[in-house]
């Protein structure tokens, strides 16, 4: 049946696609080659400022071809074909490839990798702060395989310090800035006398100035009502209201916040307040998709990350903040290509606000990257210009349509195995809506899950010693570039040097300028 939306959709694909032939000629190319090597031609210059401020920004699970799909799907949302856009992060002028293993599995997980970016050393998956020595899950080998992060070791440098996330505060990726923990699972509660993920963050509130996510369960008691609902209670078991320990740890005649809904955020003035603790969700936060669902309100990525560096900055020494675009990963992990895709926009959207308020020729090391990947997949031969969640407008073998984006495995493979049984056939979705909010991709192997993807992945970035990255990586050299940057750790005797030595060329200038006017007077020289 032909409607007004259909024919709508077609003149909009027609005009699009007489404007790519009229305007992609060999000029077009050629200047687009052109402007790509003259920006390689100024990178000859290297920046070797010392980065007073760090910002890492971690998309979980944003693999090379979520990159893709994400670039493609903001070119679309913005009118475009979407092959030709890029992510903001992708301009950044240093780029490199990153291996991600886990010490003890081929593919990893999260609190394995993001231990190894933030602290320099990889380890064993399921682990948070620890070096591979670790038994997982025996609380007393954890005590002796603890490992600072970048952010321990800045934080000790007076430096400000952030955590921004979309998901629990006290998840695998955020956890590993702060806590020390032989398995990942120990976010509220932790066997024998180890302290649990939450109580060390709590323990730490006068380390780091922001404190932004989800996860209030973690936090509030079994007999505390969470704010939101009125049905729903806190996990702790131990009694302990963290909260309010935090309020409490607060440093005297500080100003600090703790903040769980949009409206209460919105009202914290980064200039007046020293400490904002902020849980939007009694789990992990909204997937972008629905955020404006949210019957509380919450903040975006972007929104957190600018107030976190308005207050962060304040810092005369400096700051390091991480932010995590973690919802990402969980919609891959339902095969939900259009929640991962949105929450991948909205990442790139929080960095370039970030570029837009730090100086990253100056004092600035900012870095965009992933833990891992998945095992999304962008197939067929769809047109140029073809909606990226669409179906790719051809018939497989089967004659059947197909999309554009599948998984390997997960979730929906029971639904796949059930049209064979069925009829013989996968499911036919000549009639099916692939754009809509709602849709989940069809996958091949069944998990409860969806998997990650154990391909290498990118890491980008621009400011001090951004030039460091260029070539292939183990994941764990990221942290040892940030230290090396900020003069931090380790390496904090390079600056010391390269101070001294500067001192030094400057001491030899003057006496030999000394000399030369003793010289002069002695033989009666005119200078």
């Amino acid at each position: 049946m032909v409607t007004f939306h259909n024919v709508q959709f077609l003149t909009v694909l027609l005009f699009r696609f007489a404007c790519l032939s009229l305007s992609q000629d060999a000029a077009h190319w050629n200047k687009v080659a052109r402007d790509d090597l003259e920006r390689a031609l100024e990178l000859e210059t290297v920046n070797k400022n010392t980065a007073k401020n760090v910002i890492v920004f971690l998309g979980d699970g944003m693999g090379v071809p979520t990159i893709t799909s994400a670039r493609i799907y903001k070119g679309q949302l913005d009118g475009q074909s979407g092959e030709e856009t890029s992510l903001t992060f992708e301009s950044l002028p240093r780029t490199a490839l990153i291996k991600n293993y886990n010490t003890d599995q081929q593919v990893p997980d999260s609190s394995g990798t993001a231990t190894a970016i933030l602290t320099g050393v990889k380890t064993k998956h399921g682990v948070v702060g620890v070096d591979d020595s670790v038994i997982t899950g025996d609380c007393s080998s954890g005590k002796t395989a603890e490992v600072d992060s970048v952010f321990d070791i800045a934080i000790r440098e007076g430096k400000a310090a952030g955590i921004v996330t979309t998901t629990r505060i006290t998840h695998a990726s955020p956890a590993s800035v702060y806590a020390h923990a032989a398995d990942r699972d120990w976010e509220l509660a932790a066997e024998d006398d180890c302290v649990d993920i939450a109580a060390q963050l709590v323990a730490r509130a006068a380390d780091f100035q922001v404190v932004l996510g989800g996860g209030r369960r973690a936090f509030l008691t079994t007999e505390m009502v969470d704010p939101e609902d009125n049905s729903t209670y806190g996990e702790r078991e131990d009694g302990r209201d963290l909260i309010s320990e935090w309020k409490d740890n607060v440093p005297d005649g500080m100003n600090g916040h703790y903040v769980w809904n949009k409206t209460e955020f919105d009202a914290i003035d980064p200039e007046k307040t020293d400490y904002l603790f902020g849980l939007f969700e009694w789990n992990h936060m909204n997937y972008e998709a629905n955020r404006a669902d949210d019957k509380a309100g919450e903040p975006s990525l972007l929104e957190m990350t600018e107030k976190a560096i308005k207050m962060l900055s304040k810092n005369e020494k400096g700051f390091f903040l991480f932010v995590e675009g973690g919802r990402i990963d969980h919609a891959h992990h339902f095969n939900w290509a259009y929640g991962a895709l949105n929450d991948a926009v909205m990442f790139d959207s929080a960095v370039e606000k970030a570029l837009g308020m730090v100086d990253t020729d100056e004092d600035t090391l900012l870095i965009v990257t992933a833990d891992h990947s998945h095992v999304n997949t962008i197939s067929g031969y769809p047109k140029r210009g073809n909606p990226i969640l669409g179906k790719t407008g051809e018939l497989a073998d089967d004659g059947l349509p197909y999309t554009t984006l599948n998984y390997a495995n997960g979730p929906l493979a029971p639904r796949v195995q059930e049209s064979f049984q069925q009829t013989g056939d996968r499911p036919n979705i000549t009639d099916v809506d692939t754009e809509s909010r709602d849709y989940q991709q069809d996958a091949l192997i069944a998990f409860e899950m969806e998997t990650h993807g154990g391909e290498d992945v990118t890491v980008h970035a621009d400011g001090p010693y951004a030039h460091l990255f260029h070539n292939f990586h183990e994941q764990n050299y990221i942290a040892h570039v940030i230290k090396y940057a900020a003069c931090i750790g380790e390496y904090a005797g390079r600056c010391i040097v390269e101070d001294v030595s500067s001192a030094s060329r400057e001491a030899v200038s003057q006496i030999a300028s000394l000399v030369t006017m003793c010289v002069a007077l002695l033989f009666n020289i005119r200078l």
